[in-house]
């Protein structure tokens, strides 16, 4: 692989630790700039809302210059924004910073797996995006955690300070690693635009909802679900988020490797699997061994539609794909925030915890049958493709021997 996929992969190593930590360092914040806990919480929203608004929105402003450049302004704009982050004077700033640093996030995922796939032969692409998005999943099993700890120790302001020497080192490798001329040309907006009337891109990110909304109703609530249910400790929930992490990245890697030999049939099985999993739940949830040996399973089937989902969507416009890319990214997030709040209502209106997988599973149930279309249209759109190349050669053909008589 490339040395270039190691300098995105370590840029999406950093914002996984920004998106996700501050989630363990929400009550040193709050006391630090003294805002209620509910108030410090609006700062995971404010990551999630810029991450969605800013996908699209800075994708379109920067689509007409070199990949390379692009990914550079980014990568800048993620190491200001945890800069400000760790200088803010009080919440309104930090705030802001937190907008900031998430607009730079969607919009550098999605031109990444445009990036990643140009770099490697067809046969590696999804490969490729699997690899970037595994420091994404390593920020989750270890950056997070061990940020964390500095924040709780050190105080919060320093993991800050710690994720934005990562973004220099990111920096760097930006410019020294990716190539000139990485990525597909550029395009216009109104092609980006165009290609998202596609019904296979809006497909592909129809799945991208469905299956990660079934993710967060289920994983939101993860830790009453292990302490009220199945009668873990508080303390060993880490334990079994630390197995969940182990399965999101094995999960992420396999996923990849079987997706460049076989696309679409990957997505399928994985949705297969996920459902098995999400209904079992109701009694898995029930048993301490039980759970503790699906979490890994349930982050390799969840997770592990991450590159498969995102290569699906680059590849269907692949003549203008860094708008739709992203795009995919602001999909991921709509199911993060619709996904925790499904979940939400289900508990207040009397649904128990166990219950939340069989729910989730609807959701993956949909999203099969849509993949499953998306299949056919594919066969369709080929026969279609076969016939016409047929016809042309029959009619060039017919007028070549009529040529010859003459």
């Amino acid at each position: 692989m490339p040395l270039a996929l190691l300098a995105l992969a370590l840029i999406a190593f950093g914002m996984g630790i920004a998106e996700f930590v501050i989630m363990g360092l929400l009550p040193d914040v709050a006391t630090d700039l003294g805002v209620s806990i509910p108030s410090a919480g609006l700062l995971v929203t404010a990551y999630a809302v810029g991450v969605a608004v800013g996908a699209p929105l800075l994708t379109a402003l920067l689509g007409r210059l070199p990949r390379k450049t692009t990914l550079s302004i980014l990568t800048l704009i993620f190491l200001v924004g945890n800069i400000v982050s760790a200088v803010s004077p009080g919440y309104d700033v930090l705030i802001a910073a937190r907008i900031i640093t998430a607009f730079s996030h969607g919009a550098f995922f999605g031109i990444a797996a445009v990036v990643a796939a140009d770099l490697v032969p067809a046969n590696k692409k999804a490969s490729a995006i699997a690899l970037v998005m595994a420091g994404h999943t390593v920020a989750n099993v270890i950056g997070v955690p061990f940020g964390t700890f500095i924040g709780q120790s050190y105080g919060w302001r320093v993991t800050f300070w710690a994720v934005a020497g990562i973004g220099v080192l990111a920096l760097i490798g930006c410019l020294a690693m990716i190539p000139s001329r990485a990525g597909s040309e550029p395009t216009s907006l109104r092609a980006e635009l165009g290609v998202l009337r596609r019904r296979q891109v809006l497909l592909a990110l129809l799945l991208a909802v469905l299956a990660n909304s079934s993710l967060f109703i289920v994983y939101t609530y993860i830790t009453p679900l292990a302490t009220t249910v199945t009668h873990y400790s508080e303390g060993a929930v880490s334990w079994l988020l630390m197995l969940f992490g182990i399965g999101v990245f094995v999960g992420n890697l396999l996923s990849g490797k079987a997706a460049d030999k076989r696309l679409m049939p990957t997505i399928y099985t994985l949705m297969a699997v996920l459902i098995v999993i999400l209904v079992a739940m109701v009694f898995i949830s029930h048993s301490k061994i039980a759970l503790a040996i699906t979490m890994p399973l349930f982050g390799a089937a969840s997770f592990g539609l991450t590159a498969p989902l995102q290569m699906r969507v680059v590849s269907k416009a692949s003549d203008a794909p860094s708008l739709a890319s992203s795009m995919n990214i602001t999909a991921f997030n709509i199911a993060n925030s619709s996904g925790a709040a499904i979940g939400g209502w289900a508990i207040a209106g009397g649904l128990g915890y166990a219950m939340l997988g069989p729910l989730a599973a609807v959701f993956v149930v949909i999203g099969l049958f849509v993949a499953i279309y998306s299949g056919l249209l594919d066969r369709h759109g080929n026969k279609a493709v076969v016939k016409t190349t047929a016809g042309s050669s029959l009619e060039h053909t017919g007028r070549s021997e009529g040529a010859l008589q003459k």
